[in-house]
């Protein structure tokens, strides 16, 4: 297929997502319970060069399946430095969807998903090589709510980074 009618399919997903597909969230990591996650890591600094964890780290086996966390378009599949393998996905409300250290990844990118079905296997690739494996997972909004910008660290990256504990809160 052509660049200009993948670009074109691209745009009219985009806006199909954003207003007709409801926003179904799930657990990413098969088997996972609130359990598997610090609940308080969103938004903690210090965090290491990053300076604010923007996201949340859901500890599991290596190779445990990941599952896409909602119905969207995956626009990037690929290898990041601190990410490892990473796969983005474009989900209901126009928000992006961030999978990384996976061990592997099981779409393409410009795929549909939808909400429980495989993307990946939990790794420790990027910067969590040597760590326990986990799934880094964060939810960013494309348009900006300046409402969220507080006073801590790096506060006004608020106004984008959405805390996944709201959304994942009492979905196993």
């Amino acid at each position: 297929m052509k660049k200009r009618y993948k670009f074109l399919i691209g745009v009219l997903v985009f806006f199909g997502i954003g207003f007709l597909i409801p926003e179904r969230v799930r657990i990413p990591v098969s088997g996972a319970t609130e359990n598997d996650w610090n609940h308080k890591s969103f938004w903690f600094h210090p965090w290491g060069i990053s300076g604010v964890h923007k996201g949340i780290d859901i500890f599991g086996k290596i190779g445990t399946d990941i599952v896409s966390t909602t119905d969207g378009f995956v626009l990037y599949t690929g290898q990041l430095k601190k990410g490892g393998n990473v796969i983005v996905v474009l989900g209901p409300r126009w928000h992006l969807h961030y999978f990384a250290h996976l061990n592997s990844i099981n779409v393409s990118s410009y795929s549909l998903v939808t909400a429980g079905s495989k993307i990946g296997t939990l790794g420790d690739s990027g910067n969590a090589k040597g760590k326990p494996p986990h799934l880094h997972y964060a939810i960013v909004r494309i348009f900006p709510a300046f409402w969220a910008i507080d006073k801590s660290a790096q506060g006004y990256k608020k106004a984008f980074f959405i805390d996944p504990t709201s959304f994942l809160a009492g979905r196993a």
